[in-house]
């Protein structure tokens, strides 16, 4: 008997008996009565444990094969469904520590400008002591001053400042509180802490004027958007 189901082989075994038990009440002189289907059923029913043992190994193969089918389908699903959750949770953290690498990426980028920055600072207040002292200085040398001393990025925003509180005029003082040079530093003595010169030298102006705008404002540009909302600064 080639692989069949259960069912199947039972469905078959069932009419074998009918027929068989059929026969059987013809031979025992109960011949021209047909067996009822309530008899047929019973017989079958009887007669259908009786499978012979090679045809039973043969159902029994065919159910623990269809038994193997369902668990080998039922892994294969649950093997894909542990696979797409895993992709989904490498997929997560992929995209975790991309953003993590960017935002070190711009941190250090910053960091980076931020020292070059600091270090065009130095220099332009190292380079102070090689101008040339001079007894008069026009608006356009002071200008080449503060252009060497303060970083290309923030100049601009510098020149705003000084064009507003002195229109570069080093020796430009307010009337009524005293504030004094090119920042209208009041008093204009606290410019002594960049040299003492404070009161002739342009580029101890600058200095000090630098170094004011960088330590509260953080710059020069700081510095100038605080100006435009307040008008001072």
């Amino acid at each position: 008997m080639s692989r069949i189901s259960v069912r199947g082989f039972a469905v078959a075994s069932a009419t074998a008996v009918t027929a068989v038990g059929a026969v059987t009440g013809v031979a025992s002189g109960n011949a021209g009565q047909p067996m009822s289907d309530a008899e047929a059923t019973a017989s079958g029913t009887t007669l259908l444990a009786d499978i012979p043992a090679g045809e039973q190994v043969e159902v029994q193969t065919a159910s623990l094969t269809q038994q193997a089918d369902v668990q080998a389908i039922a892994a294969d699903a649950s093997a894909k469904k542990d696979a797409e959750a895993a992709a989904r949770k490498q997929a997560a953290a992929d995209a975790v520590a991309k953003q993590k690498a960017a935002q070190k990426a711009e941190e250090d980028a910053k960091a980076r400008k931020e020292a070059e920055e600091k270090a065009s600072r130095d220099a332009a207040r190292e380079s102070v002591t090689t101008f040339a002292v001079q007894s008069s200085y026009t608006i356009g040398q002071i200008q080449a001053m503060a252009r060497q001393m303060v970083a290309a990025d923030q100049f601009q925003c510098f020149s705003n400042i000084v064009d507003h509180e002195s229109s570069w005029n080093l020796h430009a003082t307010n009337p009524s509180s005293g504030a004094y040079g090119l920042f209208q530093a009041l008093p204009g003595s606290k410019m002594v802490s960049a040299g003492a010169d404070w009161q002739t030298n342009p580029a101890t102006q600058i200095k000090w004027g630098l170094s004011y705008m960088n330590g509260r404002y953080g710059s020069p540009c700081g510095a100038w958007s605080y100006w435009q909302a307040n008008h001072w600064y």
